[in-house]
């Protein structure tokens, strides 16, 4: 080995901080036709009403020991896995989930991501280096903006969904439903909207209300469409789509 090169060998690289704030281990649903695993980031921009998952909205700096311990756990278990996805809150946030999906493709293992698309430059730079993206459509148009409680995103996300039509990625976009954000009429304009912009794989799933950021959420919503009339819908919308399901 040369000089230079146990020089550089011997600088220790930054260590790679990602706040988690879970695992799953085995996600049949995250990464369709993968056995994969999911890592939740923590900390989201957005502010959905109906949000399940309320405790991981608020962002923090991870540790080094948090990634060094899922990074392990990859490692040890990766001949039984075959991609890893990633989740949040919201894992665009977050400037170095380059360097994790660089690590987890260097195991040998795909890599997903599910994501809003509030930061369409971050996901310009990993979509070359994955391999399935969920995109979550939150509505149509400014929609999107009273659905997430943030002004501004629904430019955001049009050039992320821009992006990502156009990448070759595999993919598909998800709809959560609540009826505090939707009529039925206005659920069957979003997806015929994504159907012309060119959206072949589309989710509807109805939004849980055991725990939402806001309590009002976890409410019944008088007069709201029955799963039946969801069901329909999804039956109608079926030729504008190469796939689509209601995903309970």
């Amino acid at each position: 080995m040369s000089r230079l090169a146990t020089i550089i060998d011997s600088v220790a690289l930054p260590a790679l901080r990602l706040p988690i704030a879970g695992l799953d281990a085995a996600d049949h649903r995250a990464f369709p036709g993968r056995r994969a695993c999911v890592i939740y980031l923590q900390g989201c921009p957005l502010r959905c009403g109906y949000c399940e998952n309320p405790q991981m909205t608020t962002p923090r700096r991870g540790s080094a020991r948090e990634w060094e311990t899922i990074h392990r756990f990859l490692a040890e278990r990766r001949e039984g896995l075959e991609a890893v996805v990633f989740s949040g809150g919201e894992p665009t946030l977050h400037a170095g989930l380059d360097a994790a999906v660089a690590e987890v493709k260097a195991l040998g293992l795909a890599v997903g991501l599910h994501t809003a698309g509030p930061y369409p430059e971050r996901l310009a730079a990993l979509l070359p280096h994955l391999d399935w993206v969920a995109l979550d459509v939150k509505g149509r148009g400014r929609d999107f903006d009273r659905v997430c409680g943030r002004t501004g995103i629904w430019r955001r996300h049009v050039r992320s969904l821009e992006m990502l039509l156009a990448s070759g990625v595999a993919h598909e976009c998800r709809t959560t439903v609540h009826w505090q954000d939707f009529g039925l009429a206005d659920l069957e304009r979003l997806a015929l909207t994504l159907a012309d912009c060119g959206v072949r794989r589309y989710v509807l799933q109805p939004a849980r209300t055991d725990q939402c950021l806001d309590p009002e959420y976890c409410r019944p919503v008088p007069g709201a469409p029955s799963l039946a009339a969801l069901d329909a819908l999804v039956r109608r919308l079926r030729p504008h789509f190469t796939h689509i399901e209601l995903r309970h």
